[in-house]
């Protein structure tokens, strides 16, 4: 595999815009205050009609604005006329949104990264309202929320699991879906030996894609609504071989053997994100490690949509599987922009969280509480599905520190995850040997920030 240093420039990349973030620490940017009314205090289409704003709008989902998110834009102006919304994509977006946080003129409303501690949210974003009341109208309003306090709504809301080819499955002589890492492992021996279909699809040249595999370590894995935000801090060489198959180890496990069994593309490093998408809607993959949000775009990518299908990870805690469920990316307003441009963009994103059907339409978990789940999540019926429950009071900023201290950097970059795929390529390490490095480093930040 070419550029086998990949890993670590990422890290770089990322700890540097992060710490580009943390360091506006204590400066509060001016704008913001209770001149802009709560998100559940406005009703659509009926007040402020008359309002006059242009906003910008920056996001990560590429691939949508010239069609689905235009529509959405079409579609708000028709109660809001004189409200111009304009999207700017954003292609390595984690890393470029950081470092755009760091100037207090970067647009007016965001996909907030996961760099962002929670305790800095009010020195960047509005505020929606509190907490005591959008979370009885929106799933996931703790999210980014701060002392009661809620800075950003969900775009859409993933269960995660893996993407599969229903077909291919059948073809290969699978009736039961896999439950356990080994019996995914053979699974895929199975695909390999039955098929033409490249059986776990790994997406490794699009880097980003990398990352997904971190949002199993804690609900996926664990069972444990409060493993990542509570015990993971605190946890003892949390990233170790449980010998039973859960925990983080056993989700990079299956990365690490699929790649190193030979049960993935031929060479990752030239694969193809958005010829993916056709190729498992066709048969040529039979599966990828990716959240909800991505079986509709599987399903839309050629005539075979109903050949798409989703699984549970396959991991099982004391006889019984869960899925982890969360918000994607989440909406956030600039609390620099001017009155009015705030005012607009709480309107726009009221729509897109009550009315737009975004969520639905992405395969997801709806934002708005009351709102139908979509067939596409018709096979988790029966399997508990794992929200991450937020920090302790007073360590708000202890995983966020203790993750970046430690470069590890789960749910932040895609360091981590594509160095476990390089070694299961080139044999120079073996996944213990990873993994006892992580937890080296993991158990000197917790040192640091006094959780150990």
């Amino acid at each position: 595999m070419k550029k086998i240093f990949l890993g670590m420039v990422a890290v770089v990349t990322m700890l540097c815009a992060a710490l580009l973030v943390v360091s506006c620490k204590g400066k509060s940017p001016p704008g913001g205050g209770g001149d802009i009314p709560s998100i559940d205090s406005v009703t659509l289409g009926k007040d402020y009609t008359d309002l006059k704003a242009s906003i910008q709008f920056k996001t990560h989902r590429t691939d949508i604005i010239d069609s689905l998110l235009n529509k959405y834009v079409a579609d708000f102006q028709k109660m809001y006329p004189g409200i111009r919304i304009t999207y700017e994509g954003i292609t390595d977006y984690a890393a470029g949104m950081t470092t755009r946080l760091s100037t207090p003129n970067w647009g007016d409303i965001c996909m907030i990264p996961t760099t962002v501690p929670l305790t800095e949210l009010a020195n960047y974003f509005q505020p929606f309202g509190t907490f005591d009341k959008l979370k009885e109208i929106y799933n996931f309003a703790d999210n980014r929320m701060y002392q009661n306090v809620v800075y950003g709504l969900s775009s859409t809301n993933n269960v995660q699991g893996i993407v599969y080819n229903r077909r291919v499955f059948q073809e290969a002589g699978i009736t039961t879906l896999p439950k356990t890492p080994d019996e995914f492992l053979a699974a895929l021996q199975k695909i390999k030996a039955n098929t033409k279909a490249i059986p776990l699809y790994t997406n490794f040249a699009a880097g980003w894609t990398m990352g997904a595999w971190d949002a199993y370590v804690g609900g996926s894995a664990t069972g444990d609504t409060y493993f990542m935000n509570q015990v993971l801090p605190h946890a003892v060489n949390p990233f170790s071989d449980r010998g039973d198959g859960t925990g983080p180890y056993a989700v990079y496990y299956v990365l690490y053997e699929s790649i190193a069994r030979g049960l993935v593309e031929d060479d990752p490093s030239t694969s193809d994100w958005e010829g993916c998408k056709a190729m498992i809607n066709r048969g040529d993959i039979a599966s990828m490690v990716l959240g909800s949000w991505s079986i509709v775009q599987m399903q839309e990518a050629g005539p075979n949509g109903a050949d798409i299908a989703y699984m549970t990870f396959p991991i099982t805690v004391n006889g019984k599987q869960y899925a982890a469920s969360g918000p994607d990316y989440t909406y956030g307003i600039n609390r620099n922009s001017s009155r009015d441009v705030k005012l607009a963009s709480l309107l726009y994103m009221k729509y897109l969280v009550e009315q737009s059907n975004f969520d639905y339409d992405q395969g997801g978990v709806p934002t708005a509480k009351g709102h139908p789940y979509p067939s596409t999540l018709s096979a988790f019926d029966g399997i508990e599905l794992v929200p991450d429950s937020p920090t302790l009071p007073g360590e708000e900023d202890l995983m966020t520190n203790i993750n970046v201290d430690s470069e590890v950097g789960l749910n932040m970059d895609n360091h981590h995850v594509i160095e476990v795929a390089e070694a299961a390529l080139t044999k120079k390490k073996t996944l213990k040997q990873i993994t006892d490095e992580w937890n080296t480093r993991w158990t000197a930040a917790q040192k640091k920030y006094g959780a150990r």
